[in-house]
Protein backbone atom coordinates (compact mmCIF):
# COMPACT_ATOMS: atom_id res chain seq x y z
CA UNK A 1 0.00 0.00 0.00
CA UNK A 2 2.92 2.34 1.09
CA UNK A 3 4.79 1.68 -2.21
CA UNK A 4 1.33 2.09 -4.22
CA UNK A 5 1.32 5.50 -2.74
CA UNK A 6 4.62 6.67 -3.47
CA UNK A 7 4.18 5.86 -6.87
CA UNK A 8 0.92 7.17 -7.59
CA UNK A 9 2.54 10.71 -5.62
CA UNK A 10 5.52 10.70 -7.99
CA UNK A 11 3.34 10.52 -11.16
CA UNK A 12 0.97 13.59 -9.43
CA UNK A 13 4.16 15.08 -9.04
CA UNK A 14 5.84 14.80 -12.90
CA UNK A 15 2.51 15.72 -14.06
CA UNK A 16 2.28 18.73 -12.10
CA UNK A 17 5.62 19.78 -12.71
CA UNK A 18 4.71 19.51 -16.35
CA UNK A 19 1.74 21.19 -16.14
CA UNK A 20 2.58 23.80 -13.79
CA UNK A 21 2.18 27.50 -15.18
CA UNK A 22 5.59 30.12 -15.08
CA UNK A 23 4.68 31.62 -11.44
CA UNK A 24 4.41 35.49 -10.63
CA UNK A 25 7.89 35.64 -8.76
CA UNK A 26 10.76 37.44 -9.04
CA UNK A 27 14.30 35.88 -10.66
CA UNK A 28 15.59 35.04 -7.33
CA UNK A 29 11.95 33.46 -6.57
CA UNK A 30 12.04 31.34 -9.73
CA UNK A 31 15.16 29.79 -8.63
CA UNK A 32 13.26 27.95 -5.10
CA UNK A 33 9.87 28.22 -6.73
CA UNK A 34 10.33 26.29 -9.88
CA UNK A 35 8.48 23.21 -8.52
CA UNK A 36 5.05 23.36 -6.38
CA UNK A 37 5.10 21.59 -3.35
CA UNK A 38 3.86 17.68 -3.31
CA UNK A 39 1.22 16.87 -1.53
CA UNK A 40 2.35 15.19 1.25
CA UNK A 41 -0.98 15.29 3.69
CA UNK A 42 0.69 17.45 6.66
CA UNK A 43 1.98 20.24 4.66
CA UNK A 44 3.78 23.84 6.97
CA UNK A 45 3.14 26.90 4.68
CA UNK A 46 5.36 29.53 5.35
CA UNK A 47 4.79 32.96 6.42
CA UNK A 48 3.67 35.52 3.55
CA UNK A 49 2.71 32.80 1.11
CA UNK A 50 -0.25 31.48 -0.18
CA UNK A 51 -0.81 28.13 -1.34
CA UNK A 52 -3.60 27.54 -4.02
CA UNK A 53 -5.44 24.12 -3.55
CA UNK A 54 -7.30 22.36 -6.06
CA UNK A 55 -9.65 19.20 -5.54
CA UNK A 56 -10.47 17.40 -8.00
CA UNK A 57 -9.27 19.96 -10.71
CA UNK A 58 -11.64 22.87 -9.34
CA UNK A 59 -10.62 25.30 -6.69
CA UNK A 60 -10.89 24.41 -3.33
CA UNK A 61 -9.18 26.47 -0.78
CA UNK A 62 -6.16 28.60 -0.19
CA UNK A 63 -3.40 27.19 2.47
CA UNK A 64 -3.15 30.15 5.68
CA UNK A 65 0.36 30.11 7.31
CA UNK A 66 1.13 27.38 9.39
CA UNK A 67 0.10 23.47 9.94
CA UNK A 68 -2.41 22.36 6.78
CA UNK A 69 -3.97 18.98 6.31
CA UNK A 70 -4.88 18.00 2.70
CA UNK A 71 -6.70 14.35 0.78
CA UNK A 72 -3.94 12.48 -1.15
CA UNK A 73 -4.42 11.86 -4.41
CA UNK A 74 -8.12 14.59 -4.69
CA UNK A 75 -6.03 17.29 -3.20
CA UNK A 76 -3.29 19.46 -5.33
CA UNK A 77 -1.43 22.48 -4.94
CA UNK A 78 -2.11 24.56 -8.30
CA UNK A 79 -0.43 27.90 -7.39
CA UNK A 80 1.89 29.48 -4.68
CA UNK A 81 1.26 33.36 -4.50
CA UNK A 82 3.81 35.77 -3.02
CA UNK A 83 2.35 37.99 -0.64
CA UNK A 84 5.56 40.69 -0.55
CA UNK A 85 5.81 43.28 -2.00
CA UNK A 86 7.44 42.38 -5.70
CA UNK A 87 9.71 44.34 -7.34
CA UNK A 88 9.44 44.83 -11.10
CA UNK A 89 12.18 46.63 -13.61
CA UNK A 90 10.47 47.97 -16.21
CA UNK A 91 12.88 47.62 -19.38
CA UNK A 92 13.54 50.52 -21.18
CA UNK A 93 11.51 52.13 -23.80
CA UNK A 94 11.11 54.92 -26.21
CA UNK A 95 8.04 57.43 -26.17
CA UNK A 96 7.10 60.37 -27.69
CA UNK A 97 6.29 63.82 -25.77
CA UNK A 98 3.46 66.39 -26.51
CA UNK A 99 6.73 68.60 -28.54
CA UNK A 100 7.52 65.59 -30.44
CA UNK A 101 10.76 65.33 -28.58
CA UNK A 102 11.81 61.09 -28.58
CA UNK A 103 12.85 59.89 -24.81
CA UNK A 104 14.07 56.92 -23.91
CA UNK A 105 12.63 56.07 -20.61
CA UNK A 106 12.82 53.27 -17.62
CA UNK A 107 10.97 52.47 -14.90
CA UNK A 108 10.33 50.56 -11.41
CA UNK A 109 6.91 48.84 -10.13
CA UNK A 110 6.45 48.18 -6.66
CA UNK A 111 3.47 45.83 -6.34
CA UNK A 112 1.73 43.05 -3.92
CA UNK A 113 -0.74 40.77 -4.28
CA UNK A 114 -3.97 41.04 -2.27
CA UNK A 115 -6.26 38.14 -3.32
CA UNK A 116 -4.02 35.12 -4.38
CA UNK A 117 -7.49 33.80 -5.78
CA UNK A 118 -7.61 36.45 -8.71
CA UNK A 119 -3.68 36.03 -9.11
CA UNK A 120 -3.98 32.80 -10.20
CA UNK A 121 -7.09 33.24 -11.60
CA UNK A 122 -7.67 36.30 -13.03
CA UNK A 123 -4.71 36.86 -15.69
CA UNK A 124 -2.40 34.06 -17.12
CA UNK A 125 0.93 35.65 -16.71
CA UNK A 126 0.90 38.54 -14.35
CA UNK A 127 4.20 39.77 -14.21
CA UNK A 128 3.84 40.21 -17.87
CA UNK A 129 0.37 42.05 -17.96
CA UNK A 130 1.04 44.60 -15.18
CA UNK A 131 4.64 45.58 -17.26
CA UNK A 132 2.71 45.46 -20.66
CA UNK A 133 0.20 48.06 -18.95
CA UNK A 134 3.07 50.09 -16.86
CA UNK A 135 4.64 50.61 -20.77
CA UNK A 136 1.68 51.25 -22.09
CA UNK A 137 0.41 53.81 -19.41
CA UNK A 138 3.65 55.61 -19.78
CA UNK A 139 3.76 56.31 -23.03
CA UNK A 140 0.17 57.59 -23.26
CA UNK A 141 0.93 59.77 -20.04
CA UNK A 142 4.06 61.03 -21.81
CA UNK A 143 2.22 61.98 -24.76
CA UNK A 144 0.21 64.84 -22.62
CA UNK A 145 3.12 66.25 -21.28
CA UNK A 146 5.59 68.83 -23.14
CA UNK A 147 9.43 67.91 -22.44
CA UNK A 148 9.72 70.88 -19.60
CA UNK A 149 6.89 69.70 -18.06
CA UNK A 150 8.08 65.54 -17.67
CA UNK A 151 11.36 66.98 -15.91
CA UNK A 152 9.07 69.59 -13.64
CA UNK A 153 6.16 67.20 -12.69
CA UNK A 154 7.71 63.65 -12.46
CA UNK A 155 6.13 63.04 -9.11
CA UNK A 156 2.71 63.77 -10.93
CA UNK A 157 3.61 61.34 -13.64
CA UNK A 158 4.37 58.64 -11.59
CA UNK A 159 1.18 58.72 -9.29
CA UNK A 160 -0.82 58.63 -13.15
CA UNK A 161 0.55 55.83 -13.99
CA UNK A 162 0.16 53.90 -10.39
CA UNK A 163 -3.49 55.01 -10.50
CA UNK A 164 -3.74 53.82 -14.45
CA UNK A 165 -2.13 50.72 -13.59
CA UNK A 166 -4.67 49.83 -10.39
CA UNK A 167 -7.31 50.32 -12.04
CA UNK A 168 -6.88 47.65 -14.90
CA UNK A 169 -5.23 45.55 -12.23
CA UNK A 170 -8.30 45.23 -10.00
CA UNK A 171 -9.68 42.27 -11.58
CA UNK A 172 -6.58 40.63 -10.92
CA UNK A 173 -6.34 40.80 -7.22
CA UNK A 174 -2.81 43.26 -7.77
CA UNK A 175 -2.21 46.64 -6.32
CA UNK A 176 0.42 48.73 -7.22
CA UNK A 177 1.83 50.59 -4.34
CA UNK A 178 4.36 53.24 -6.06
CA UNK A 179 6.18 53.56 -9.80
CA UNK A 180 9.32 55.42 -9.87
CA UNK A 181 11.23 56.50 -13.02
CA UNK A 182 14.42 55.56 -13.08
CA UNK A 183 16.56 57.73 -16.24
CA UNK A 184 15.00 59.52 -18.78
CA UNK A 185 17.64 59.55 -21.91
CA UNK A 186 17.22 62.47 -24.16
CA UNK A 187 18.24 62.74 -27.78
CA UNK A 188 21.82 64.37 -28.01
CA UNK A 189 21.16 67.28 -30.23
CA UNK A 190 17.73 68.35 -27.50
CA UNK A 191 20.28 68.13 -24.98
CA UNK A 192 22.56 70.47 -26.67
CA UNK A 193 19.41 73.20 -27.30
CA UNK A 194 18.58 72.88 -23.58
CA UNK A 195 22.37 73.70 -22.31
CA UNK A 196 22.13 76.15 -24.48
CA UNK A 197 17.99 76.98 -23.07
CA UNK A 198 20.22 77.17 -19.46
CA UNK A 199 22.63 79.36 -20.65
CA UNK A 200 20.10 81.77 -21.97
CA UNK A 201 18.56 81.69 -19.27
CA UNK A 202 21.13 82.09 -16.67
CA UNK A 203 22.15 85.32 -18.62
CA UNK A 204 18.70 86.63 -18.83
CA UNK A 205 19.19 86.11 -14.66
CA UNK A 206 21.88 88.07 -14.43
CA UNK A 207 20.94 90.92 -16.63
CA UNK A 208 17.62 91.10 -15.08
CA UNK A 209 19.54 91.40 -11.34
CA UNK A 210 22.26 94.03 -12.97
CA UNK A 211 19.50 96.28 -13.83
CA UNK A 212 17.62 95.97 -10.85
CA UNK A 213 20.95 96.64 -9.29
CA UNK A 214 21.13 99.69 -11.04
CA UNK A 215 17.34 100.87 -10.75
CA UNK A 216 18.09 100.33 -7.11
CA UNK A 217 21.14 102.75 -6.80
CA UNK A 218 19.24 105.12 -9.11
CA UNK A 219 16.28 105.19 -6.44
CA UNK A 220 18.33 105.74 -3.82
CA UNK A 221 20.72 108.56 -4.92
CA UNK A 222 17.66 110.00 -5.69
CA UNK A 223 16.16 109.55 -2.43
CA UNK A 224 19.38 110.81 -0.80
CA UNK A 225 18.89 114.26 -2.99
CA UNK A 226 15.28 114.52 -1.95
CA UNK A 227 15.81 114.03 1.79
CA UNK A 228 19.14 116.42 1.43
CA UNK A 229 16.72 119.22 -0.06
CA UNK A 230 14.20 118.54 2.42
CA UNK A 231 16.46 118.83 4.93
CA UNK A 232 18.23 122.37 3.45
CA UNK A 233 14.89 123.29 3.38
CA UNK A 234 13.90 122.49 6.78
CA UNK A 235 17.16 124.40 7.76
CA UNK A 236 16.44 127.32 5.94
CA UNK A 237 12.88 127.63 7.24
CA UNK A 238 14.36 127.00 10.87
CA UNK A 239 16.66 130.11 9.93
CA UNK A 240 14.06 132.30 8.64
CA UNK A 241 12.07 131.49 11.47
CA UNK A 242 14.71 132.19 14.25
CA UNK A 243 16.10 135.81 12.27
CA UNK A 244 11.97 136.56 12.12
CA UNK A 245 11.92 135.98 16.36
CA UNK A 246 15.00 137.72 16.53
CA UNK A 247 14.08 140.83 14.72
CA UNK A 248 10.24 140.63 16.71
CA UNK A 249 12.25 140.40 20.23
CA UNK A 250 14.60 143.18 19.22
CA UNK A 251 11.61 145.76 17.88
CA UNK A 252 9.58 144.71 21.59
CA UNK A 253 12.76 145.16 22.97
CA UNK A 254 13.39 149.05 21.53
CA UNK A 255 10.03 149.76 22.25
CA UNK A 256 9.90 148.64 25.74
CA UNK A 257 13.80 150.98 26.34
CA UNK A 258 11.65 153.83 24.49
CA UNK A 259 8.90 153.59 26.53
CA UNK A 260 10.86 153.30 29.57
CA UNK A 261 12.82 156.47 28.52
CA UNK A 262 9.33 158.53 27.89
CA UNK A 263 8.39 157.88 31.07
CA UNK A 264 11.48 159.03 32.65
CA UNK A 265 11.41 162.59 30.52
CA UNK A 266 7.92 162.34 31.52
CA UNK A 267 8.74 162.44 35.30
CA UNK A 268 11.78 164.88 34.53
CA UNK A 269 9.33 167.04 33.20
CA UNK A 270 7.26 166.84 36.09
CA UNK A 271 9.80 167.89 38.69
CA UNK A 272 11.02 171.51 39.61
CA UNK A 273 12.90 173.07 36.55
CA UNK A 274 11.99 170.87 34.34
CA UNK A 275 11.05 173.36 31.91
CA UNK A 276 14.18 174.33 31.52
CA UNK A 277 16.26 171.11 31.10
CA UNK A 278 13.58 170.53 28.16
CA UNK A 279 14.54 173.70 26.77
CA UNK A 280 18.21 172.98 27.03
CA UNK A 281 17.89 169.91 25.36
CA UNK A 282 15.73 171.29 22.49
CA UNK A 283 18.11 174.00 22.09
CA UNK A 284 20.64 171.21 22.06
CA UNK A 285 18.69 169.15 19.88
CA UNK A 286 17.91 172.39 17.01
CA UNK A 287 21.47 173.32 17.09
CA UNK A 288 22.62 169.92 16.07
CA UNK A 289 19.93 169.74 13.22
CA UNK A 290 20.98 173.05 11.93
CA UNK A 291 24.35 172.34 11.80
CA UNK A 292 24.14 169.14 9.86
CA UNK A 293 21.38 170.19 7.33
CA UNK A 294 24.02 170.80 4.27
CA UNK A 295 25.57 167.40 5.10
CA UNK A 296 23.05 165.34 3.54
CA UNK A 297 21.21 167.56 0.49
CA UNK A 298 22.73 170.16 -1.74
CA UNK A 299 19.35 171.85 -0.88
CA UNK A 300 19.57 174.17 2.18
CA UNK A 301 16.42 176.30 3.46
CA UNK A 302 17.77 179.21 6.22
CA UNK A 303 15.81 181.20 8.39
CA UNK A 304 15.97 184.81 8.15
CA UNK A 305 17.60 185.42 11.57
CA UNK A 306 20.05 182.26 11.50
CA UNK A 307 22.56 184.42 13.27
CA UNK A 308 20.02 184.89 16.45
CA UNK A 309 20.63 181.81 18.47
CA UNK A 310 17.94 182.98 21.09
CA UNK A 311 15.57 183.75 19.09
CA UNK A 312 15.72 180.05 17.46
CA UNK A 313 15.73 178.19 21.18
CA UNK A 314 12.57 180.96 21.71
CA UNK A 315 10.63 179.38 19.09
CA UNK A 316 11.62 176.07 19.71
CA UNK A 317 10.20 176.42 23.72
CA UNK A 318 7.35 177.78 22.02
CA UNK A 319 6.45 175.05 20.08
CA UNK A 320 7.12 172.91 23.06
CA UNK A 321 5.01 175.25 25.34
CA UNK A 322 1.93 174.90 22.74
CA UNK A 323 2.58 170.85 23.11
CA UNK A 324 2.73 170.91 26.46
CA UNK A 325 -1.13 173.16 26.79
CA UNK A 326 -2.39 170.85 24.41
CA UNK A 327 -1.24 168.08 26.59
CA UNK A 328 -2.48 169.39 29.13
CA UNK A 329 -6.17 170.23 27.91
CA UNK A 330 -6.73 166.44 27.01
CA UNK A 331 -5.45 164.97 30.26
CA UNK A 332 -8.64 165.78 32.06
CA UNK A 333 -10.79 164.46 28.83
CA UNK A 334 -8.79 161.20 29.25
CA UNK A 335 -9.56 160.54 32.65
CA UNK A 336 -12.75 161.38 32.32
CA UNK A 337 -13.50 158.96 29.74
CA UNK A 338 -11.57 156.81 32.06
CA UNK A 339 -13.68 157.38 35.31
CA UNK A 340 -16.94 156.47 33.10
CA UNK A 341 -15.42 153.31 31.84
CA UNK A 342 -14.72 152.51 35.30
CA UNK A 343 -18.38 153.48 36.38
CA UNK A 344 -19.60 151.34 33.71
CA UNK A 345 -17.93 148.49 34.25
Amino acid sequence: MLRTLCRTGGALLQQTQRAAPRLWVTPAQQRWASSLPMNTVVLFVPQQEAWVVERMGRFHRILEPGLNFLIPLLDRIRYVQSLKEIVIDVPEQSAVSLDNVTLQIDGVLYLRILDPFKASYGVEDPEYAVTQLAQTTMRSELGKLTLDKVFRERESLNSNIVHSINQASDDWGIRCLRYEIKDIHVPPRVKESMQMQVEAERKKRATVLESEGTREAAINVAEGCKQAQILASEGEKAERINKAAGEAQAVLVKAEAKSKAIRVLSDALSEQNGNAAASLTVAEQYVSAFSNIAKESNTILLPTNAGDMSSMVTQAMAIYSSLGKTSLKAAPKVLEEKSNNHENQ
